[in-house]
């Protein structure tokens, strides 16, 4: 009976074509819906991961890439934000922005504006 209800599912998503797994927020405007030539994985599909890893990371990450906009008049690339996670200790801005938002600080989150350093595209 279960390989017969899980074979109904599976076939139901193949045949479904593409699924939505994340959507973009309206306080930061949409996120590209697929990867720019030579990314790996779409920004949303990114943050989706990040999402279910520690939702925490994800509003951060959303946070300081809406900052970035805002603050510098460019998007940041998926590999941009992967490079800016996991390189070193990671940026410390960003990091500073997920731990903002583990603690729900919005004083701190709105601090963090400043900090941005609109230096060259990464």
């Amino acid at each position: 009976m279960f390989r017969i209800v899980f074979g109904s599912i599976f076939c139901l998503l193949v045949f479904s074509g593409e699924i939505v797994l994340a959507q973009s927020s309206p306080a930061s405007g949409p996120l590209p819906a697929k990867a720019a030539p030579g990314d790996e994985i779409a920004l949303a599909d990114y943050l989706a991961l990040l999402k279910q890893i520690a939702p925490a990371a994800e509003e951060g990450a959303r946070n300081w890439l809406a900052a970035v906009r805002l603050r510098c008049a460019r998007d940041v690339t998926p590999e941009a934000l992967r490079r800016a996670i996991s390189a070193d200790n990671g940026d410390p801005v960003l990091m500073d922005f997920i731990r903002a938002a583990a603690r729900q600080d919005s004083a701190a989150r709105n601090a963090l504006v400043a900090r941005i350093d609109c230096g060259a595209p990464r």
